[in-house]
């Protein structure tokens, strides 16, 4: 049976990146282990990296529609 996982959080993401670094920082552990890290690493990054495109888009559209009525009376010029 195949285990589901649970989407990967930024917070979640973030903090496996931390654990990472500090094992690679200690040094004890083997070149390939190293590059294994190294990939999980990257491909952390680029998690954390879409996480918070989502969530700077997500702003940006909340600002907006916060905004739009506002623009509309603006823009409103009664005869």
């Amino acid at each position: 049976m195949k285990k589901t996982t649970a989407p990967l959080t930024f917070e979640t993401a973030l903090q496996e990146l931390q654990a990472l670094v500090a094992q690679l920082e200690v040094g004890n552990v083997s070149l390939s282990e190293s590059l294994a890290l190294f990939e999980r690493g990257q491909s952390l990054v680029q998690a954390c990296s879409a996480l918070l495109e989502q969530a700077e888009l997500r702003i940006v559209q909340v600002q907006s529609d916060k905004n739009e009525p506002a623009r509309q009376q603006q823009l409103f010029i009664p005869d």
